[in-house]
């Protein structure tokens, strides 16, 4: 039977390598599992996990993006109290920083039926039925993963970035939500490689501060909800 149940983890505020390397440590178990139990019958099941956490003040580059999307060099980065890493993921380059909820599914789509299309699509469900609740509408940019405020429109703005990677149908990165982050750190990058759109917060667009506790509240029950999930602290 497929495994539906997710180990659920808040790491709080955590270094980007400290958690990437937690990270790799799921994805590697999950892959042996898979792979030595590939020739039993049944299949014995394999985990799911999903870990939020804020993140100190961090660039990072997937693997099909350009260094050129960084617009300041090493020296302005520390004066910025930020470092940078080049990843594994998909997408090209983004920021996280405090105030911004950071989600990292490690999930064997196999137990959910899906493909890595379908997959991308249910995560931005989720934020956009999660934003729907703080009473944000916001949707989908053709040929452009993430979540997007009025994206049909010049004033499109991302609100949340997407960016996986997978290997035998099993996840890890994930989503980066801005809630009430420090926006100005983008202008310090082309954020996923756009040089005519904008980025925006869940604070900037409602004018107020939000409660990081209860997006994270609303985030998790929709996770459940899109993906039939259980999630298990």
């Amino acid at each position: 039977m497929p495994n539906r149940t997710v180990h659920f983890t808040d790491l709080g505020l955590k270094e980007y390598k400290e958690t990437w390397d937690y990270q790799e440590k799921l994805f590697n178990a999950t892959q042996e599992i898979k792979q030595n139990t590939a020739l039993t019958s049944p299949l014995l099941p394999t985990p799911n996990h999903l870990i939020f956490c804020e993140h100190p003040h961090v660039f990072t580059l997937g693997k099909s993006g350009s260094e050129n999307n960084l617009l300041i060099n090493l020296i302005q980065l520390k004066a910025k109290n930020a470092t940078f890493f080049k990843t594994n993921r998909g997408g090209d380059i983004t920021y996280h920083g405090p105030g911004q909820i950071v989600g990292y599914p490690i999930l064997d789509l196999e137990n959910f039926s899906l493909g890595i299309k379908s997959y991308i699509d249910h995560l931005e469900e989720v934020i956009m039925l999660t934003l729907k609740e703080f009473g944000i509408t916001s949707n989908r940019l053709a040929g452009a993963t993430g979540v997007w405020i009025d994206s049909n429109t010049p004033s499109a703005r991302k609100i949340c970035a997407i960016g996986v990677r997978a290997s035998r149908y099993i996840t890890m990165h994930g989503f980066a939500l801005n809630v009430n982050t420090d926006l100005s750190y983008f202008s310090h990058i082309n954020p996923c490689g756009f040089t005519d759109k904008t980025v925006t917060s869940m604070q900037k667009e409602l004018g107020r501060d939000i409660s990081l506790d209860e997006v994270k509240k609303s985030l998790m029950n929709n996770f459940e909800k899109v993906f039939t999930m259980k999630l298990i602290n």
